[in-house]
């Protein structure tokens, strides 16, 4: 996942009062692969880096915090970075915002792209694919019940279609499904409830 965006709030005579900088970008795969999962916070990292030694760290665990369902007691994916109200300050202007967040926004495709590369061709069984349904449901879910974006459009009479289109079109509930002692499944489940450093 990955979304970049500037705010600009405008008074009546047109003058700028207010704008700032969000987003992030974050791993949320069904299967775990370690070495994935550090090469991409290994980018978010470095991308960060050379901005502020801060940022990583503050906007992992914005990321961890965010992307929480906390109804489930467990994490949307692997977290990545957020970031939101990037306000002009002492130490960034909005010029230096701009640069972090668009270097942020370059480095996603380094970060992403290889995975794909590496894991697109991967075989797969039907209970894979039920098991890649059943947590493209948890994404439904922390979209609706805590995403504060998917929110305020449906609360504001946002252009309904707009707003759930990102939700995946095949999804799964099972009732109380618990992956298999010592599978590939529980070993995921296993880090989304125990978030960890990956760098």
């Amino acid at each position: 996942h990955a979304n970049w965006r500037y705010f600009e709030m405008y008074n009546q005579t047109g003058d700028i009062v207010d704008q700032w900088f969000g987003g992030g970008q974050d791993l949320t795969p069904y299967y775990l692969f370690d070495d994935d999962a550090r090469h991409f916070h290994r980018i978010c990292k470095t991308a960060c880096d050379k901005h502020s030694p801060e940022f990583y760290t503050k906007y992992k665990s914005r990321c961890d915090e965010y992307f929480y369902n906390a109804h489930r007691n467990e994490g949307r994916g692997l977290g990545g970075l957020f970031f939101d109200y990037c306000k002009a300050n002492d130490e960034m202007t909005m010029e230096n915002w701009y640069d972090f967040v668009t270097e942020v926004g370059d480095s996603f495709l380094e970060a992403y792209v290889p995975i794909v590369e590496k894991r697109k061709d991967l075989p797969y069984t039907k209970a894979q694919r039920d098991w890649q349904e059943i947590r493209r449901g948890r994404y439904v879910e922390f979209n609706l019940v805590h995403d504060k974006g998917t929110l305020f459009g449906l609360k504001t009479n946002g252009r309904i279609e707009s707003i759930l289109m990102s939700l995946p079109p095949h999804v799964q509930w099972v009732y109380d499904h618990q992956p298999e002692k010592g599978s590939e499944e529980e070993k995921l489940i296993d880090v989304l409830q125990n978030p960890r450093e990956w760098v």
